[in-house]
């Protein structure tokens, strides 16, 4: 009998890394495939020194899951996530680093690529409150589950929602100035305005600044060498959007929507505003697409259900697929613990998006 994804699972629950915890809950276990008989996982560590140091835990990790009946081969590899840093003299406890934030933005040859970055995918909504920076978030880690390095840009400069929702909140170091180097969560490299601000300070800035700002974290920020980087585009279709459209070479756009009209509505403007920018759109996605009663198991659909798919099909754009509305999503956003790093039906629809997303390319 063929061995089961969740008893691999439970298996390398049983192995600890460096004596806290085990490689599950340490988020070290990347793209685990479960084929028949044959298992295949990615013990993934922060730098090629601490990969060495890993090195009796992928064996022991490779020999619990042999040990499992049903498992004929495992191939458990160990990577780093990027190269040895550098050494860099770290700013003061509690000191901004000396660079300034949100200046007018300098000129520039055309479209760049991001030094570093094979795809660059903007994230964007056509209004606020259907759920894009939780897509944005759980996608990143979910493509990271599954063995892609992962940047995540939270665009929304006046309202950044990322460092709560990642779980982070630490100033950003910049030892000469002018280079960021962005901070790091559940094997995601992030970057947001809300690291270098007061979280309970407004950013009143005009567009010159906004797009200063978007322009900074794009070029200024050491990426390292990254598969993707998702960009969390504030609502609506202004200056950012505009900035990132115009000055750096996406690989496309993926819209988040719930089903309902009036969401539809704004959707389309998105939709047409990249067309406009002749940026690809690579999918739409359906949020709050269907929910489950926990205690009946009653599916509801408070928001409608399939408007998103049939625009998609009315446009000719890729269907991505639909994420449910479930109160472990929010929990787990609050948390700075994004669900798709756990397990359950919104982790399964992370997992299947980032799947869908690698499978075609575009991650």
């Amino acid at each position: 009998m063929a061995v089961s994804r969740e008893e691999v699972v439970k298996a390398l629950r049983g192995v600890t890394a460096g004596g806290v915890a085990d490689v599950i809950s340490a988020d070290l276990v990347r793209a685990l495939q479960v084929e028949g008989d044959s298992v295949r996982f990615v013990i993934e560590a922060e730098s090629a020194e601490a990969a060495r140091a890993l090195e009796p835990v992928r064996a022991a990790a490779e020999a619990a899951v042999r040990a499992l009946p049903g498992v004929a081969q495992v191939s458990a590899v160990l990577t780093a996530h990027g190269p040895s840093p550098k050494p860099a003299p770290a700013p003061a406890q509690g000191v901004a680093p000396s660079l300034k934030v949100g200046r007018h933005p300098t000129p520039q040859q055309g479209p760049m690529q991001v030094a570093g970055v094979d795809r660059v995918l903007a994230i964007g909504s056509g209004k606020g409150g259907v759920g894009k920076s939780t897509v944005s978030s759980n996608l990143a880690v979910a493509l990271a589950k599954q063995g892609r390095k992962v940047g995540l840009l939270d665009a929304d400069i006046y309202g950044p929602s990322q460092p709560r929702m990642m779980g982070i909140n630490q100033r950003p170091a910049s030892p000469d100035g002018k280079t960021i180097i962005p901070l790091k969560a559940h094997g995601v490299t992030l970057m947001s305005i809300g690291f270098m601000v007061d979280p309970d300070q407004a950013v009143v800035w005009r567009g010159p600044m906004l797009m200063g700002a978007l322009q900074q974290m794009l070029t200024q920020v050491a990426w390292g060498e990254l598969d993707v980087l998702l960009v969390d585009l504030p609502p609506g279709t202004g200056d950012v959007q505009l900035t990132l459209c115009q000055k750096t070479q996406l690989t496309g756009a993926i819209v988040v929507s719930t089903p309902q009209d009036v969401a539809l509505l704004d959707a389309r403007k998105a939709l047409d505003m990249f067309g406009k920018l002749n940026t690809p759109v690579l999918g739409l996605v359906e949020n709050m697409s269907t929910y489950i009663c926990p205690k009946c198991g009653h599916e509801a659909h408070l928001f409608g259900h399939g408007g998103v798919r049939a625009e998609a099909e009315r446009l000719g754009v890729p269907f991505l697929g639909e994420m449910p509305l479930d109160l472990d999503v929010r929990l787990a956003g609050d948390a700075g613990s994004p669900v798709a790093l756990g397990e359950g039906a919104p982790a399964e629809a992370y997992a299947r998006l980032a799947h869908r997303l690698v499978a075609g390319g575009m991650a």
